[in-house]
């Protein structure tokens, strides 16, 4: 999965998706996106003197959520394991390992492979 078709995935056709799975592209890819879109909009609220951050992200939160639960999903675990980030110190590390695990092969309980099965992106 490209860059380009990552981002369509994560805000167009699962945009509030938490169903399915996800591959470890589209997560990642989403990811560089969303960390790009931070540091520009905190460094323009900082130049511009405007606390712009907390508005101009608020689309991006959910579909953040979402790829990340999918995400969680494609290697087996369920979506709640998101909250073992909020352990200080090691949740973060724990948690970005489980983001950077392979998916487990075929079908699970959350679907069928992406890997196996052609998604088409919208």
């Amino acid at each position: 999965m490209s860059f380009t078709d990552a981002i369509r995935t994560c805000l167009t056709v699962k945009y509030a998706s938490f169903s399915g799975r996800a591959r470890r592209a589209e997560y990642w890819w989403f990811s560089v996106l969303y960390v790009i879109a931070t540091v520009v909009i905190a460094g323009t609220g900082l130049a511009i003197e405007a606390p712009l951050l907390n508005v101009l992200l608020l689309p991006f939160i959910v579909p953040m959520l979402t790829v990340s639960v999918r995400r969680l999903h494609d290697t087996g675990k369920s979506g709640r394991r998101m909250f073992i980030a909020l352990i200080p110190v090691v949740g973060p590390v724990i948690y970005l390992v489980g983001m950077a695990l392979d998916s487990t092969p075929g079908a699970n309980e959350y679907g069928p492979s992406p890997k196996a099965v052609a998604q088409p992106v919208g």
